[in-house]
């Protein structure tokens, strides 16, 4: 089952998705394999922390940060959260299986330029064996991401 919360956030928006369950997986190559989805359809979710404040990153599955570019995108310092920093944030979540809206958790979300050219993006719905897909508008829409340049 998709993440209630976020399954409710997006029927009350009247957002169409499909829901796409797969064998349980833990990294991103092998998510997009098991749903039988191209790796650049996925997007992955990178917890950071833009100065100080803990924020999403999201990118086609792929793809890693170059945190120069991230840095010279935001203004400020970029880094990699660790772990035990977000946890405790999605209690309603599978470790790593964080969906992209960090409007339902009071963050900040970049997205990667390149996923704003796709029709469709997917992503992982809160636990290691189910994803979502929407359009990318819907997306974009509903998160109101910054749109940065962060991979090479």
């Amino acid at each position: 089952m998709p993440l209630k919360k976020l399954k409710e956030y997006l029927d009350g928006q009247k957002v169409k998705y499909e829901s796409v369950a797969h064998y349980e997986t833990y990294t991103s190559q092998e998510t997009a394999q098991s749903a039988h989805i191209s790796g650049r359809e996925l997007a992955k979710t990178v917890m950071v922390k833009i100065n100080g404040k803990m924020a999403m990153a999201v990118l086609p599955a792929p793809q890693k940060i170059d945190f120069t570019l991230l840095r010279a995108a935001v203004g400020s310092t970029a880094e990699l959260a660790g772990e035990q920093e977000f946890i405790d944030i999605f209690p309603d979540c599978e470790t790593g299986a964080m969906p992209p809206f960090g409007n339902l958790y009071g963050m900040e979300v970049y997205v990667e330029e390149g996923l704003t050219r796709d029709e469709e993006i997917a992503f992982n719905a809160g636990s290691h064996i189910e994803l979502m897909k929407l359009s990318y508008k819907d997306f974009a829409r509903l998160v109101k991401p910054k749109v940065v340049k962060m991979v090479s």
